[in-house]
C-alpha cells in the first residue's frame, strides 16, 4: 500500500521525460525567473525611492556638533527652533547624496530663503517650503523635479566629504543646525 503511493506521488511531483515536453518545462522556468526578477526590482526601487533614505538617519546618524556654547564657522548656533540635519547619505557619490532635514516642532516652519551650505562654500538656498511637525525634506546633490518631500540642488559633482560639517542657516543667517557628516 505505502509503495503504491509513493510510486504515483512520484509520477505526479517529478519531472518525467516520457510525459513532459522540455521546451515548454523551459520557457516556463524563463517566464517565473523573469516575473520574479520585475516584482523584486520593483519592490526594491519603491523602497529605495520611499522609504530608505529617510529611515536610514537613524542607523547613519552621526553627533551632531553643537560646540557647547562655542562659535561654530564664527557664528553662534541658535537652538529656539528644533530644526536639525538628521543625516547626510552617499556622502562622495554625486547620485546618491542627500542631506535630511526635519521639524521637529509642534507648528510648522517655513524654509523660504533657508540656506544649506558646507565648509567649501557650496550653499544651497531653499524655495518656498513649509516643513509641518515632525516633517523632513531630502535635499540631493543632483538636478530633478522638486516635490513636497525632495527638493534637488543641481549641482554635477560631490558636495559632501566625510569629516565636514553640513550647515544650515534660517533667512536671517543665524545658524540653526550642524552636522557631521560620517
Amino acid at each position: 500500500m505505502t509503495t503504491g503511493f509513493l510510486i504515483s506521488a512520484n509520477a505526479i511531483l517529478c519531472y518525467d521525460l516520457n510525459t513532459m515536453n522540455r521546451r515548454k518545462m523551459f520557457l516556463y522556468i524563463l517566464l517565473n525567473i523573469f516575473v520574479s526578477a520585475s516584482v523584486t526590482g520593483g519592490m526594491l526601487f519603491w523602497y529605495d525611492r520611499n522609504y530608505r533614505a529617510v529611515s536610514q538617519s537613524a542607523v547613519t546618524q552621526a553627533t551632531p556638533v553643537s560646540g557647547e556654547g562655542a562659535p561654530v564657522s564664527g557664528t553662534d548656533l541658535q537652538t529656539d527652533i528644533p530644526v536639525k540635519i538628521s543625516s547626510v547619505v552617499g556622502a562622495g557619490t554625486v547620485t546618491s547624496e542627500i542631506v535630511v532635514v526635519k521639524f521637529e516642532g509642534e507648528n510648522q516652519l517655513d524654509l523660504a530663503s533657508w540656506q544649506l551650505k558646507d565648509e567649501d562654500g557650496n550653499t544651497f538656498t531653499f524655495p518656498k517650503l513649509t516643513l509641518y511637525q515632525n516633517g523632513a525634506v531630502q535635499v540631493h546633490t543632483i538636478a530633478g523635479t522638486d516635490s513636497v518631500i525632495d527638493l534637488y540642488w543641481g549641482i554635477s559633482d560631490a558636495v559632501w566629504n566625510s569629516g565636514e560639517n553640513a550647515r544650515l542657516f534660517d533667512a536671517q543667517g543665524n545658524l540653526r543646525a550642524v552636522y557631521r557628516v560620517p
